[in-house]
Formats: C-alpha cells, structure tokens, sequence
C-alpha cells in the first residue's frame, strides 16, 4: 500500500472544493483548478479533509496512488497559497526584464530572446533574480525550466541562469604545468 495515498489532504479555510464524477475542482484566492482522478481512485471529502481510495487492487496502484495524492494536494495548494520559482543570472551583461505579457532576456547572444509568459503566470525581476508565480505548480516548473535552458550555468565560471539556491558543480581550468617546457 501506499504510504503517500494514505494520506489525507487537509483543506485550508479559503479553499471550497468540489467532488464530481471523478474531478476534484478547487477555488480559492489564487482562481480554480481542476484534476480528473481517472477510473482507478475515488474521492470524497469528510470535513476538512480530502481522502483518495482505490477502486481496485492491482500491482500498478500503490504508485499511482501515491501520485493522483500529490496532485491533488498540488491543486489544493495552488489556489491557496500558490507556487514560486526564483532564476539567478549571473554572467558580465546579462539582463532580463519583463514588458507586458513578454520577458525580454539579453544572454550574451547576438540577438534578445523574447518569451511570451503563459497564461495564468505572473514574471517580475528583481536586479539578477526572476521569479516565477503561478497556481498550477506544473506550468510554474515548466516556464522556469524553459527559461533555465536558454542559457544552462557553465562549470567553469558559472554563468548563466541557474534555480536559487542550485550548487553549479565547478571544474578547474587548464593550469599550467610547473616545470615543463
């Protein structure tokens, strides 16, 4: 069994949810999400607290159950208190800023890389740190990774865009071999 589906999902005050048909949607100050449970789990609500059961026991569930429990958690924390992504960019000229519905980022490349921000997410900057927020915590991940790889960290300097808080492993450089000629 699952150790992670067993779990209750504990509804915060802000939060109403909704149980139809195998779709669990929630409200809350952040706007509405939705997850479709699929024919393999049930859902029902006791109080305040969310508990998905499976239907029927096959070797396949005990993962599962544990992932449709993370989403659902994922979705109930979304609307409530909502998901954060934080980029440093360090490297001599690197810039990035965001104009209407657009991040501009200048990478050291020839040209600007312009990024149409996703519908439902919100980009500000702060000097060399963008911050990514948003409800859904897959589309937050995505855009962040998708910034990430327009310019992944270099071992040598470190350049680049990297999570806050990532450790960049560094290589040394080519060193200079005392005493050979």
């Amino acid at each position: 069994m699952s150790r992670v589906g067993k779990n209750p999902i504990s509804i915060p005050d802000n939060v109403q949810i909704s149980i139809e048909d195998g779709k669990i949607s929630a409200k809350g100050k952040n706007g509405e999400l939705w997850i479709e449970l699929g024919d393999m789990f049930t859902a029902k609500q006791e109080n305040k607290l969310i508990i998905i059961e499976p239907r029927e026991n096959t070797p396949e569930i005990p993962a599962l159950w544990g992932l449709y429990r993370s989403l659902v958690a994922n979705v109930v924390k979304g609307v409530s208190d909502g998901f954060e992504k934080r980029l440093e960019i360090e490297g001599v000229g690197y810039r990035v800023e965001v104009k209407g519905k657009e991040l501009v980022l200048h990478l050291g490349f020839s040209h600007t890389i312009v990024m149409p921000i996703p519908e439902g997410l919100n980009v500000s900057t702060d000097k060399n740190v963008i911050i990514v927020t948003g409800a859904d915590r897959q589309k937050v991940g995505q855009f962040a990774a998708n910034i990430r790889d327009k310019r992944k960290p270099e071992p040598y300097k470190g350049k680049g865009i990297h999570y806050e808080g990532e450790h960049i492993r560094r290589k040394a450089g080519k060193r200079v071999a005392a005493g050979v000629k």
